[in-house]
Formats: structure tokens, C-alpha cells, sequence
């Protein structure tokens, strides 16, 4: 059978993102900054990827490390300087690398120019830069708030006695994207950075751009799948996104992905057919449910697994994207605890083997890879069942709220600290000397203390470490179309222990066996297996007796 495939150089690519808080630290201020990412571009150079997207450095006073925009054309001074921003851009694409920012459009800051002008009078030109409610008009219909202190969206300003909205924390404000002059701001932003050279953007909460602004009252028991059309894709989100393309995005050869929460199967590709004109890609979270309770997501829940159905929710997606659109794929992200601590298995045992079952994984799908910063070698959470030892907002508001209130702040914690995102924030492990190498003072946050056996140091010299596995993925993934664009097929769809599939392009077919189990596990296909054609393995031999052995991973050529 043949297979007609679209080319795209994004579709190709292999993406790291990068925290830049947490990478590398010059100025000893405990705080990574611009010139730490440009020590280490050889680095990024030799793990084999093509795109580096960096977290937010923009001017911000740091309520959500980042996601809270002050001045969208200044580089936060923690970071560095506009000058160096200019010289690791150069310094990446001297080396073949493109840069995507992530640009957070959703909301600014509060002590962004706009957001301060627009709290001054209920007149003020910058006032419909914003959602606003006249206390006149009574109490605003109820919205829960994901970082707020109270839970509560809307922020009582006695300035101009009104309430201003807010999905995020009460330092995050939304902006009123119905307001035609917030979108050309927003434009001449984007347009400010693409000039500049960069090569596209991450688009940060993407979807909640345009909102219901008649805010119809929200059921304060509603579970938190119902929430979406209180939150996102409101009535004219594909309109802002065409104006988007339109404005900006065909006018250069750049790259976007957007961050689209509650975006479904049915309708992905009302975002992404080349066709319709609005995105190139975005990723969905369908897949990152594991280890999370279901009724309350501030909650661990280990029984949260069942990998038939996850192999089904990869399943379905593919297919969203046979013929049109394009997908990505991640496993971890600054929003996320560590890859291996959530879907592998982070013991002594087996982190090193599931640390390279998982991305082998990543890099066979058909989408475009993310890899974050740290997971190359295989960092893993810290677990601080301690507050104090807490950055996030979204931890320690949620903590002072139970606190507050009398609940168990405790048991939340406990639980909590298997998924909070500051897992995935701790600065990265060079080597093992003092903070790991990666400053030399007390840094924001902890370093993990295992960094002085996991670090980049050690394993570059291992060649059987899970750094250099990861980059023999990424130059399998290069050599081989298939593992790019190769149609996708499960093979013993209903096994709990192995996910298994077919990647398939022409005369081309790859089987990949994974063993998502700490228990050997056995493959029922009919499809012949010859140990002879194994491209690659986390094992010298990763089939026993016809059993997989716990966390294998191996790519076999089943066709010429």
C-alpha cells in the first residue's frame, strides 16, 4: 500500500523545551538565565534536536514564573539583556537549531501598562483591554479560578468599584480579545519577535481567548470536564485564529503549536486543517490523566492506570490526523511532574530501562516530538512533602486554602507532591559537583538529591546511558521517514502490559514493543519477529522465552 504524505520541515523536527530558570545559572544569583543556555548550546547541539522551545523571558514579575507578562518586548532582567537574547539566537541558529517562544496572549500581567491604565478609571482608553464588571450590577456570576486564593475569578478593584476577571491567579488578568485593538497589540507583539529571527511561538492557554463575556453562571458543583464552554472556545476563537494566521503566521515561515485545553477528537481539525487556516498543531492532554484523580486533579491516584485505554486514547488520535492536520507528542512539560516518576518507574531498578522505554516511545509516534529538559537523562521527582520547600502558586495557594479552612493541608500535600509541577522545575543535573553544577549559590529551587550519581557529566561518558539511548533515538527518528510519517496500527490492542505497533510508509514497516510493566510480558501478532533486525533496544536482549522483560523497548524492521 502506498501513503501520500505532506512534507513539512515542523512535522520533522525534534523539539527540546527548555526551562530557562532552571538550566544553567551564570551571575550566581541562583537563577538560570540567557547566558547559561548559551554555555551550553553545544550541548542542545549534540542531543540531535532541531527546535529549542524556551519557557517565557519575558519582563514579568514572576507570580507564575513567567506566565504573568509585564512587557512583552523587554527580556526579564533575571535572564539577561535584549543583546543576549540576540546572541543565543544567533548562537542556535549557527548551530541548525530554530527557536519558538512561548507567548502568553490569554492574559498579562497586573502590573502590565495596559492592566494598570485600565484599573484607573472606568473611561480610561485601556479599559476594555480587559474583563471588567460594575459592582452596580451586582456580584458576577460565579467562575472558579485555577490559582486563585479564594477560588473565586473575579477580583473586586475598589478604584473604579468594579471586578476585573481572571482565569489564573488575581496578578494574571484576561485580556478582552473581542476588543479589536488588543488583537492588533497582540499582532505587532508577534510580529515584533518573528522580525527579531525567532522561528514561532507556543501559544499558552490558546483557547481561552474568547470567552462567553456574557459569563452565563457556572454551577459551582460542576466537575471539572464540564467546565469548557465557561473557560474556552468561545464564539469567535476560530475568528481570532484565522485573523491570527492571516496577521501573522502567513506571513512568515515560522512554527506554532497552541496549548488547547479541552479540545476533543471531533474537533481537532477545525484547528488544524492546513485548509481552515489557523493552527499548524496544538497539544491535548487526554493522555497526562495517569496518576491523577480523576474527581479532584490537586490529587494523586496511583490506581489511575490502565494502559488499554491509554493505548486507545493514542490510537484515536492518530487517526484524527491520518490524512490531515499534524499531532505532537509529549510525556513531560514544565506543567507536569517527571516523565519517568509518572508513566515509567522511577526505582533504582528500572529507571534507567523505562527512562528509554519512554522515549522510544516518544520518538516512533507520528506527531511531532517534545522532549523536556532533564527527561534526556532521565530526571526524576523530587516528592517535598514539605511547603516550604514549594515555588508554585498553584501548590501553595491551593495549601493555604485548605490550611484556612481546617482541611487536611497535610494529606494534600502528601499526595500532591507526586504530581506538582515543581517536580518538573528543579534545576537540571549537570555533574556532581556543588548544586550539581548548575549554580554556585542556594538556587530558587532545590536541586534533586540524587544529582550526584544522575547527571549529564556521568552519562556522557556511559555509553549505555539513558542519554546517549535518547540520542540514538533521535537519529533513528532522521533516518527514517517511517518514524515520522509511517501510517500507525496497534498490534495486541488488548494486552495490559505491552504497547505494541506498526509504523508503516510504502515498503517500510517498523514493529515497536513496549513493556509499560515492571513484570515480563509476552506479544500475541502473527506478525514475524526476526531478533536479527533490531534497530533498537534498552536491552541486549529484550525478549526472553518469548517474555519481554519489565520496561523493554525495542524497534524491529519487519519489512524492506
Amino acid at each position: 500500500m502506498q501513503f501520500e504524505i505532506n512534507r513539512k520541515w515542523w512535522k520533522e523536527k525534534v523539539v527540546y523545551q527548555l526551562y530557562p530558570r532552571s538550566f544553567k545559572d551564570t551571575n550566581g544569583d541562583g537563577i538560570g538565565d540567557i547566558n547559561g543556555i548559551i554555555q551550553q548550546l553545544d550541548y542542545i547541539k549534540n542531543l540531535g534536536v532541531d527546535v529549542v522551545w524556551i519557557n517565557p523571558i519575558f519582563e514579568s514579575p514572576n507570580e507564575d514564573m513567567g506566565y504573568d507578562i509585564a512587557d512583552y518586548k523587554a527580556i526579564m532582567k533575571e535572564f539577561g539583556t535584549m543583546a543576549d537574547f540576540e546572541f543565543m539566537l544567533k548562537g542556535l541558529h549557527d548551530r541548525g537549531i530554530k527557536l519558538i517562544m512561548d507567548l502568553v496572549v490569554n492574559h498579562t500581567s497586573d502590573e502590565h501598562p495596559w492592566f494598570k491604565e485600565s484599573r484607573k478609571s472606568r473611561d480610561n482608553p485601556y479599559r476594555n483591554y480587559y474583563h471588567w464588571w460594575d459592582a452596580e450590577k451586582g456580584t458576577p456570576p460565579y467562575r472558579w479560578s485555577i490559582f486563585d486564593k479564594e477560588n473565586n475569578a473575579w477580583k473586586y478593584d475598589a478604584t473604579t468599584n468594579s471586578y476585573y476577571f481572571h482565569i489564573f491567579s488575581e496578578k494574571q488578568p484576561d485580556l478582552n480579545w473581542e476588543n479589536p485593538e488588543v488583537r492588533n497589540a497582540i499582532y505587532d507583539i508577534m510580529k515584533f519577535w518573528l522580525d527579531k529571527g525567532i522561528d514561532g511561538f507556543r501559544l499558552d492557554v490558546i483557547a481561552c481567548i474568547s470567552k462567553d463575556i456574557n459569563f452565563p453562571e457556572m454551577p459551582k458543583d460542576m466537575h471539572v470536564s464540564k467546565w469548557f464552554p465557561y473557560y474556552a472556545q468561545g464564539p469567535y476563537l476560530h475568528d481570532y485564529l484565522q485573523e491570527m494566521n492571516r496577521e501573522v503566521f502567513s506571513k512568515y515561515d515560522c512554527m506554532n503549536v497552541g496549548e488547547m485545553s479541552f479540545v476533543t477528537t471531533d474537533d481537532a481539525l477545525l484547528f488544524v486543517d492546513e485548509d481552515r487556516n489557523e493552527l499548524q498543531t496544538f497539544y491535548h492532554f487526554d493522555h497526562t490523566g495517569v496518576g491523577i484523580s480523576q474527581e479532584n486533579f490537586m490529587y494523586a491516584d496511583a490506581s489511575n492506570w490502565d494502559l488499554v485505554a491509554w493505548k486507545k486514547i493514542f490510537y484515536n488520535w492518530d487517526k484524527v490526523f491520518a490524512e490531515k492536520g499534524w499531532g505532537t507528542m509529549y510525556l513531560g512539560n514544565h506543567d507536569m511532574s517527571r516523565m519517568v516518576s509518572r508513566y515509567g518507574n522511577d526505582s533504582e531498578t528500572f529507571r534507567e530501562v523505562s527512562a528509554k522505554m519512554l522515549h522510544t516511545f516518544i520518538l516512533s509516534m507520528r506527531a511531532t516530538p517534545y522532549i523536556y529538559n532533564g527527561d534526556e537523562i532521565g530526571m526524576v521527582n523530587t516528592n517535598h512533602t514539605d511547603i516550604e520547600a514549594y515555588k508554585d502558586v498553584y501548590t501553595i495557594n491551593y495549601y493555604n486554602q485548605l490550611k484556612q479552612k481546617g482541611e487536611d493541608h497535610k494529606g494534600f500535600l502528601l499526595s500532591h507532591a507526586k504530581i506538582s509541577r515543581d517536580n518538573g522545575r528543579t534545576p537540571m543535573q549537570w555533574d556532581d559537583t556543588n548544586q550539581s553544577g548548575f549554580s554556585n549559590t542556594t538556587p530558587w529551587l532545590a536541586v534533586h538529591k540524587n544529582y550526584t550519581s544522575l547527571n549529564v557529566a556521568a552519562q556522557e561518558k556511559d555509553p549505555g546511558s539513558v542519554l546517549n539511548y535518547f540520542k540514538h533515538m533521535v537519529q533513528l527518528r532522521k533516518e527514517h521517514l517511517t518514524l515520522v510519517y509511517g501510517a500507525f496500527e496497534l498490534v495486541d490492542e488488548s494486552n495490559e502490559q505491552l504497547f505494541a505497533y506498526t509504523r508503516t510508509l510504502e515498503n517500510e514497516q517498523f514493529l515497536i514493543v513496549l513493556n509499560f510493566s515492571d513484570t515480563p510480558a509476552q506479544l500475541n501478532t502473527t506478525i514475524q519477529i526476526n531478533k536479527e533486525n533490531i534497530l533498537i533496544s534498552n536491552y541486549e536482549q529484550p525478549c526472553k522465552n518469548n517474555n519481554y522483560e519489565p520496561y523493554a523497548a525495542v524497534i524491529y524492521k519487519t519489512r524492506k
